[in-house]
C-alpha cells in the first residue's frame, strides 16, 4: 500500500462520489471500487481487496456496502469504517428520497429508461475489466482456475450463491488440510463453529424481536426492527430482497400494495449506490422523511455491526494457512458469480450497434487508464438520453 492510513476526508470524497455515480448493482459497485481503490489510488493491493470482498460475501447484508465499510476500516480504522459506509449510503438515500417525494406527489416513477439504456454497456465494460484485473490476482494456480470454472458452471446452472461460495471454500480447505496438521485444522474448525453458533443465536434473537411486532399497526419501531431483521439475515440478489419485502410488508403487515413494492424495488435497482436503499423508498412512502431515515438505518446498521466484528479478523485469518485457503476459494467463487451476472446482463443488453459501440469504446477507455469510470457512466447516460429524443 502507498501509506498506512488514509485521511477521513479522502475516504469521504471517494465514497461520496461512488455513492452518487455507482450505477449498475453490486457487481458494478465492486468494479468501480477496484478501479478507484486499487488501480488509481493504490490504497490496497489486489490481494487485500479480494480478501475484503471475500469477507463481505461471507456475511449477510449488502455486499458492495460492506466492502466499502471494510475498506474504510482497513484504511482509517473505526472512524474510517463509519465515514466510508455513510459516504457510500447517504448520496443514494438522498436521491431515492427525492424520487419517493415525486412518487408520493404524482403517483408514478420518473421515466429514466433512456438514461439507463446508455449506462448499461458502460457498466458491463467496467465489470469486465475489473474481472480481468482481479482474476489475475485471485487465480494463482491451475487448481483455482478449475475451481473458478466449476463455480461459473454451478452459478449458471442456478445453484444458490451461498452454496457456491461455501463449496469453493470447503474444496480449498480440504486440499490444504491434506498438507496441514490435523491439530490446526481442528482448531480452526472449532473457532469457526463457535462463530457460527454465536451468529445464529444473534440472528435468531433479531428475528424474534421483529416477529414480536409483526401484525401491529404502522409504527417507527416496527419499521426499524423489520428492516433490521432483513439486513441481518439476507444473502443474495435483489430478487431475494424482493421476496423478504413481500413477505413482511405486503403479506404480514399489509402496509404496501404489490404495485408499490415493485416500484420500490425498481427505484433501488435504477438509482446509484446500494440496492438496499429500496428501504428508503418504502419508509418515505409509509411515513415521510423521518420514516425513510428510520428504514434506512434499520436495514444498514447490521452491515456496520457485521463488518465491525469481522473486519479486524481478516488480516489475521489470512496468516492462517487453512483460513487463507478458504479465502482463496471464496475469492475465486465471488469472481465467478460476478462473471455470470455480467454474462447474463450482456446477453440482454448488447443487442444493437449503438450499445455495442458504447461498450467497446468504454472498454478501450478503461484499458488505456485515461478515463475514470464515473465520467464514462455519465457520458453513457447522456448518449442514451440523446438517442431517445
Amino acid at each position: 500500500m502507498a501509506s498506512e492510513e488514509t485521511s477521513l476526508s479522502d475516504l469521504a470524497k471517494v465514497f461520496l462520489r461512488l455513492g452518487t455515480l455507482a450505477f449498475g448493482g453490486p457487481a458494478a459497485h465492486i468494479a468501480m471500487m477496484e478501479e478507484e481503490i486499487v488501480r488509481r489510488r493504490r490504497w490496497l493491493t489486489r490481494e487485500e481487496f479480494l480478501d475484503y470482498l471475500g469477507a463481505a460475501n461471507l456475511i449477510p447484508g449488502p455486499n458492495s456496502t460492506e466492502l466499502a465499510i471494510h475498506i474504510g476500516y482497513g484504511r482509517g480504522g473505526w472512524p474510517g469504517l463509519v465515514v466510508a459506509g455513510l459516504s457510500f449510503i447517504v448520496p443514494a438515500m438522498i436521491i431515492v428520497m427525492a424520487i419517493a417525494w415525486g412518487y408520493t406527489r404524482y403517483g408514478a416513477l420518473p421515466k429514466i429508461a433512456c438514461v439507463l439504456y446508455g449506462m448499461t454497456p458502460v457498466v458491463i465494460a467496467i465489470v469486465a475489466q475489473a474481472l480481468w484485473n482481479l482474476g489475475r490476482s485471485a487465480v494463482k494456480t491451475r487448481g483455482l482456475l478449475a475451481l473458478a470454472m466449476a463455480a461459473v458452471a454451478a452459478s449458471a446452472a442456478g445453484a444458490n450463491e451461498l452454496l457456491v461460495l461455501a463449496g469453493a471454500a470447503a474444496a480449498c480447505v480440504s486440499v490444504r488440510v491434506v498438507y496441514d496438521s490435523r491439530r490446526r485444522a481442528t482448531k480452526v474448525a472449532t473457532v469457526a463453529g463457535a462463530c457460527t453458533v454465536t451468529g445464529s443465536a444473534a440472528l435468531s434473537a433479531t428475528t424474534v424481536s421483529a416477529a414480536a411486532v409483526a401484525g401491529s399497526p404502522f409504527s417507527f419501531a416496527t419499521l426499524f426492527f423489520t428492516f433490521a431483521k432483513i439486513g441481518s439475515i439476507l444473502f443474495g440478489s435483489g430478487y431475494v430482497l424482493l421476496a423478504f419485502l413481500r413477505t413482511d410488508f405486503v403479506e404480514h403487515l399489509g402496509w404496501l400494495s404489490e404495485r408499490q413494492l415493485l416500484d420500490a424495488v425498481a427505484v433501488g435497482q435504477i438509482t446509484p449506490g446500494p440496492v438496499f436503499t429500496t428501504a428508503t423508498f418504502i419508509g418515505y412512502v409509509l411515513g415521510g422523511p423521518a420514516a425513510a431515515a428510520v428504514a434506512t438505518a434499520g436495514i444498514f446498521l447490521p452491515a456496520f455491526f457485521f463488518v465491525a466484528v469481522s473486519g479486524p479478523l481478516v488480516p489475521r485469518l489470512r496468516r492462517s494457512p487453512v483460513a487463507a485457503a478458504a479465502f482463496d476459494g471464496v475469492n475465486v467463487a465471488s469472481l465467478a458469480l460476478m462473471a455470470v451476472v455480467t454474462w447474463q446482463l450482456g446477453r440482454v443488453a448488447l443487442r444493437d450497434p449503438l450499445i455495442i459501440t458504447i461498450a467497446i469504446l468504454s472498454l478501450i477507455g478503461l484499458v488505456s487508464d485515461r478515463l475514470n469510470s464515473a465520467w464514462l457512466i455519465m457520458a453513457g447516460g447522456l448518449v442514451g438520453w440523446m438517442a431517445a429524443r
